[in-house]
């Protein structure tokens, strides 16, 4: 194996000659480099951002919190970590995320392998070298037999090209580009485009501060509450002491995620509107995430009939809670079923509603038309202000490797082969992209699951597959083209057997212009994605070509039986 050399980023640097570079230092990055180290294999990062986190480094707007208890949503494959860190909250927030990020770091030492401060522009394979050359915005540049693309899902920030926003004379802020500096938001009069889980989280928390807030809404969202308290060293030690219990639990349940109330087992259809709405406001009081509330039947995300009505619970609590008729009408989602889109969390979201220096402003059916040197304009009216917020979203999902140039040497961007949607084979791997390995990409249950369990297959699956290419005298693997058609057709066969396709989101691209339609998730549940993932493996890589650069043309190719895909 190569040694990793010194590298300190100066443009026009000679290549650094690594085993494997790694694309990002979130969840991804992080855990790909203490596995990379522990088998002794040399790597370089290249992050954007001035430290560790990822996304969590930039989401630093007010209200910044996950949604996923803090017990789950971190690493679960260092028995250390978890002695030794307390989540203080049921739900943390960015701060304390953080915080996290840096002692794991520290902890394994993991920065020194980590240029910060440098994004990577492209990444360019050669055939006849077998060799990913990796070039950033500052001129670093790392050669490595492999490639690791850790970008994350929502990283790559979306902002509406509204006319004349460089017109405005007030401040205005993108929500995951936020200052490091306190923002002075107190007395002021602030416009928030955009009610998205983001938009929530920052409308809620900013609105007892400011002056006025103006809430310009395109489409309303089905968010439950975030039953949030704080977590004791008890509760600690208790989820670590039964860890692997619980480890075991989570891999067998469709969402990744685990809840204080038993699997469904009937229809919706099957109780009593009383016994129905009954059992919906008891998990809507005592749940606490998304998840609690659509899997309250087995039947809600593929029956219609049986979706609508959990809608009408919620859009009847909505009703009950905002006390204006009208804003409350507003609120409530209408045309699309419940977990389609992401339900995010809300901490007394629809309450606010109720504050004098609130306004709601519908602009579906009075769009955005321009900014102004004093705020902005819809088609009905003007509104003043003195600080915008925008709370746009991403470009999910592949929005992060399609803005850099990933090739093979004379060939196609990988922003021009996904030009009609992204396509893989299991998540992991693309054909044409020999040595490419994608974590949480298109195609992978760890979008719509927990996304940390995610990571963590994805880059076990890696490495696992790193060791079996050394082990056996490989050093070349590559997804087969059918394969990947296959995996595509099945993937798209699993959404349409839902409802989670019925609705236009960043699930599908919808939130972009000109983004494909596509749903890129897989949504076959994350036991089975687990299970296709391990039986290709054991299948002797089916899907897959594995070869030794040296005897390209004496390889030891698995070919794809098409039809053992879902069983």
């Amino acid at each position: 194996m190569s040694n990793s050399s010194s590298h300190d980023g100066a443009a026009g640097a000679r290549p650094e000659h690594v085993d494997v570079v790694v694309v990002g230092a979130g969840f991804a990055g992080l855990y790909a480099l203490h596995g990379l180290r522990e088998r002794d294999l040399s790597a370089r990062a290249f992050e954007e951002a001035g430290d560790v986190g990822g996304t969590w480094y930039w989401n630093r707007y007010p209200g910044a919190r996950v949604d996923i208890e803090s017990l789950q949503y971190c690493f679960h494959f260092s028995d250390v970590i978890r002695e030794e860190w307390d989540w203080s909250e049921r739900y943390a927030s960015q701060p304390e995320i953080l915080r996290y990020f840096d002692f794991v770091a520290d902890r394994f030492d993991l920065r020194r392998d980590i240029t910060f401060n440098s994004r990577v522009v492209s990444a360019v394979y050669s055939d006849e070298e077998n060799l990913w050359t990796v070039t950033t915005d500052k001129g670093d540049v790392a050669q490595g037999t492999y490639c690791i693309m850790g970008t994350g899902l929502l990283s790559a920030p979306y902002q509406p090209p509204f006319p004349g926003v460089e017109d405005f004379r007030g401040e205005w802020y993108h929500s995951s580009r936020w200052p490091h500096e306190k923002v002075e938001l107190s007395g002021k009069r602030v416009g928030v485009v955009g009610t998205g889980s983001t938009g929530i989280q920052i409308i809620q928390t900013i609105a007892p501060e400011v002056a006025h807030l103006t809430v310009f809404q395109r489409t309303p969202n089905y968010a439950t509450p975030g039953i949030n308290r704080p977590l004791s060293k008890d509760e600690n030690r208790a989820f670590n002491a039964r860890h692997d219990d619980w480890l075991r639990e989570v891999h067998s349940m469709f969402s990744g995620q685990t809840s204080d109330f038993p699997a469904p087992t009937k229809s919706a259809l099957e109780d009593s509107p009383e016994e129905r709405r009954r059992w919906f406001q008891d998990r809507w009081d005592n749940g606490g995430h998304p998840q609690t509330l659509l899997y309250a039947y087995k039947d809600l995300l593929t029956d219609e009939k049986a979706n609508e009505t959990a809608c009408n619970f919620v859009r009847e609590t909505i009703r009950a809670t905002v006390k204006d008729p009208v804003t409350a009408e507003l609120m409530c989602p209408k045309d699309e079923p419940l977990g389609a889109k992401r339900v995010p969390l809300e901490f007394g979201y629809f309450e606010t509603f109720n504050r004098d220096n609130v306004t709601l402003v519908d602009v579906k059916s009075a769009p955005i038309e321009s900014f102004t040197e004093n705020g902005l304009r819809t088609t009905n009216a003007e509104y003043e202000l003195d600080v915008i917020i925008f709370a746009t979203g991403f470009d999910a999902i592949t929005g992060a490797m399609s803005a850099i140039d990933i090739r093979c040497k004379g060939g196609p961007t990988l922003k021009e082969l996904w030009t009609e949607g992204p396509k893989n084979y299991l998540g992991l791997m693309i054909a044409g992209m020999p040595n490419l390995f994608i974590i949480n990409g298109p195609g992978s249950a760890g979008i719509k699951a927990n996304n940390v369990l995610g990571v963590e297959h994805g880059i076990e699956w890696a490495l696992s597959t790193l060791d079996h290419l050394v082990g056996n005298g490989f050093d070349r693997i590559e997804a087969d083209e059918q394969a990947e058609d296959e995996w595509i057709a099945h993937s798209n066969d699993v959404a349409e057997a839902s409802l989670v396709s019925k609705a236009g989101s960043w699930y599908t691209g919808a939130n972009i212009p000109g983004k494909p339609q596509v749903f890129m998730p897989y949504f076959g549940g994350w036991p089975q994605y687990r299970e296709i993932c391990k039986q290709a493996v054991a299948d002797g890589y089916r899907g897959f070509h594995l070869s030794r650069s040296s005897e390209r043309g004496d390889t030891a190719r698995t070919q794809l039986q098409a039809a053992d895909i879902g069983r």
